[in-house]
Parts: structure tokens; C-alpha cells; sequence
């Protein structure tokens, strides 16, 4: 199945993050926090957000937002503009 979101909303795939902290010990599952920080995978129809942010950029997306979805047991959320709070540029 493909997902092509609508307007002003992204496809994002959550990045995970460490689960191992600088001193070596293991996080588990249930004490790690979502992810905040993903990939773009599709950009909506809004012509002005296609020149902010483009597939294959990583943002970061606030805490509660978006729309979790899962597709070929690949999960993703779905984010409006308004949860987009950067940009991240490596």
C-alpha cells in the first residue's frame, strides 16, 4: 500500500534513537520516549511547504503530533504543518 499525504501534511518515518546511554547502560522499550525526530518520506499537495521541507530531509515534529500509521509492517506518522518545528541539517 502507498501513502500520499494530502494539503499541508508529511509522511515522516520515526527515527529511532539510542538505546544505550554515554555511560553503556541499556534503555528499555517501556522507559524510552517516542521518537521526535524523523525522516520524510512524502511531502502533501501545499506548494509552499514542498519548498520548505523535501523528501529525505529529517525534522524534528513535536511531541504529541501527527497520526501514527502502519504499513507493511513499517510504521510512520502523518503530520500536519503546524507539528513541524525544524528542520534538522547535518
Amino acid at each position: 500500500m502507498k501513502i500520499k499525504p494530502l494539503d499541508d501534511r508529511l509522511l515522516v518515518e520515526p527515527i529511532e534513537e539510542e538505546s544505550k546511554t554515554a555511560s553503556g547502560l541499556y534503555i528499555p522499550d517501556t522507559a524510552k520516549e517516542k521518537p521526535r525526530i524523523g525522516k520524510v518520506i512524502a511531502v502533501g499537495t501545499d506548494e509552499d511547504l514542498k519548498e520548505k521541507v523535501k523528501e529525505g530531509d529529517k525534522i524534528l515534529f513535536a511531541k504529541y503530533g501527527g497520526e501514527e500509521v502502519e504499513t507493511n509492517g513499517t510504521s510512520f506518522k502523518i503530520i500536519q504543518r503546524s507539528d513541524v518545528l525544524a528542520v534538522i541539517e547535518d
